[in-house]
């Protein structure tokens, strides 16, 4: 356990998102409709959710950008770097070549942090969409970008997609006073699926394979100079020499991987010893799926708690009388000098914000690319529909309203996390309404994507601009219906559930008396098994005597 009060000691330092954020990645060939995917959330107490953007434009020659740590916004500023004289429009995490990039910390060795660099890991990745048009070219200029100006954050996970490749690219810096950072990149084959969740995940890799496996002249040799590997080449793993597994690795981290492997490939369940911190042989870094995953099959694990799982914790007392797959933080915690662990799920109350981004190589790029888009928690939000090519975000998206310390009535963040936060507090019976609005907006947009998209298509063909007027308009609008339900979503079940009573309701209209006044609600209480532990820890003290 000392590992891991370590690791959480390191990430405080470097205030990065503790055990934050996962990503789930899907070849094309391995997705029912030949799409490529990524999956990200944005796991931290401290961020806002929001969807950025970026208007494509021309700049001058010479022009120069600021840079600011992603992590705490405009308030650290680390230096000006040259800026490209054209760059891209993006949304969120995707720009209009449908190139689509996501990450997640590992950390690492601490000592290789170099505070003087440039860049960090998020300025990285929204400097890099704004000048990449592929998967390759991406790792290229992110790599170029550090090794020139520096890298200033702690070991870190990539997810770049474009239509037709996928890869994992795995970077650390060399320390304070050495301006480069060391990395490997591995291409996901087209027909499997691979994800990572803060922990490193290349293991072995090939030499001499420049088509599926790009890495730094001096990432082996570094690791030798620096004492982290003896052996030869052939044998080294930049996991375990540049973030060598702790428990906090395993069990919080791996296990999210874990859960979505098992899920589509049988094989995996012998990796459960993995995942609960047992055993150490560790999984691959990808696995081919026992069938083709859909769009709404990685919007669903993403909303994974372990149901149905050896790490499935809604059945025990932690859980509370209402089965909640949520246990507030710290992960970690001390009962009579013994240490404890909560589990760390891929959906946590902590999401500033969570997509799925869509690549399709059929269709034309403002068409093609979209960017699934959601605010707070992946299990309580709803997946809206953002075109990569789209010129304005949506009001409730939009970068500026509200922050984490002005609550904005017209936020998605902000109602999201109102009616969370209300949910949390009874999941089994108030889950079960979130759910029912969840499904309903999330099969509308689904049943309208080929109406909407043959539309653009026919716009397309007169005018590209058109195309993208139409589709910035759908975005706006559908994000905004989506935030309007969900608004009236949380004002009934303030109504329904108020003072711990249930009111009566069909198809969300409550039922009245005879003459249309209220009637008295259900008190259900809590559960018989609630109840036992109730009388096991107090005995007698609530007996009814007489």
């Amino acid at each position: 356990m000392k590992k891991v009060s370590l690791f959480l000691l390191f990430c405080i330092l470097c205030e990065i998102h503790v055990f934050a954020c996962t990503n789930l990645l899907v070849g094309k060939k391995a997705s029912v409709d030949g799409s490529t995917m990524i999956t990200y959330s944005a796991d931290s107490y401290a961020l806002y959710g929001e969807l950025y953007h970026w208007p494509a434009r021309q700049w001058p020659k010479g022009s120069m950008m600021n840079v600011y740590e992603w992590d705490s916004g405009k308030f650290k500023y680390l230096g000006d770097i040259a800026q490209a004289e054209q760059t891209y429009n993006v949304v969120g995490n995707i720009n209009e070549h449908q190139l689509s990039i996501g990450e997640t910390t590992f950390g690492g060795r601490e000592e290789l942090v170099n505070p003087e660099g440039k860049i960090d890991y998020g300025s990285l990745i929204y400097i890099t969409l704004q000048r990449a048009k592929t998967a390759r070219e991406a790792i290229k200029i992110m790599t170029d970008l550090v090794a020139e100006y520096g890298y200033n954050s702690g070991g870190e996970s990539f997810s770049i997609g474009d239509p037709n490749e996928i890869w994992i690219l795995e970077m650390i810096g060399k320390g304070k006073g050495n301006k480069g950072a060391v990395w490997v990149a591995m291409r996901i084959p087209d027909d499997c699926i691979s994800a990572h969740a803060n922990q490193a995940r290349i293991q072995q890799f090939p030499l001499n394979d420049p088509q599926n496996c790009l890495y730094s002249k001096d990432v082996i040799s570094f690791a030798k100079e620096k004492g982290y590997y003896k052996g030869k080449d052939e044998n080294f793993s930049f996991a375990v020499a540049y973030n060598p597994l702790d428990f906090g690795g395993q069990r919080f981290c791996e296990a999210r991987v874990w859960s979505f492997f098992n899920r589509y490939n049988k094989d995996m369940a012998r990796f459960v010893t993995y995942a609960q911190g047992k055993t150490q042989e560790p999984m691959p870094l990808y696995v081919k799926p026992d069938r083709k995953l859909s769009l709404t099959d990685l919007k669903e694990m993403m909303r994974d708690h372990y149901e149905g799982t050896a790490l499935d914790w809604t059945n025990d007392i932690g859980a509370g009388p209402f089965k909640s797959p949520y246990r507030w933080a710290p992960l970690t915690w001390e009962s009579d000098s013994v240490k404890y662990c909560n589990e760390r799920p891929i959906a946590t109350q902590q999401t500033a914000f969570v997509f799925v981004t869509q690549m399709r190589s059929w269709l034309p790029n403002p068409i093609g690319g979209i960017i699934w888009f959601g605010t707070d928690d992946a299990a309580q939000t709803v997946f809206t529909p953002m075109y990569c090519s789209i010129t304005e975000t949506p009001e409730c998206y939009r970068e500026g309203n509200g922050d984490m310390y002005n609550f904005s009535w017209t936020s998605g963040f902000w109602i999201h996390n109102w009616v969370s936060n209300m949910v949390y507090n009874r999941y089994d019976s108030m889950h079960a309404d979130l759910r029912k609005l969840q499904l309903e907006l999330e099969n509308k947009f689904l049943k309208e994507q080929d109406a909407t998209e043959k539309e653009a298509l026919a716009l397309y063909d007169q005018s590209p601009e058109k195309a993208v007027q139409h589709l910035t308009a759908y975005s706006q609008s559908q994000a905004q219906y989506a935030f309007e339900k969900w608004k009236k979503l949380g004002e009934f079940l303030v109504v329904k559930y108020m003072d711990g009573g249930i009111k009566k309701e069909e198809n969300g209209v409550f039922t009245k008396g005879r003459l249309g006044e209220p009637i008295y609600p259900q008190r259900p209480g809590y559960s018989k098994e609630y109840y036992r532990e109730v009388v096991k820890q107090t005995g007698d003290k609530y007996k009814v005597l007489y």
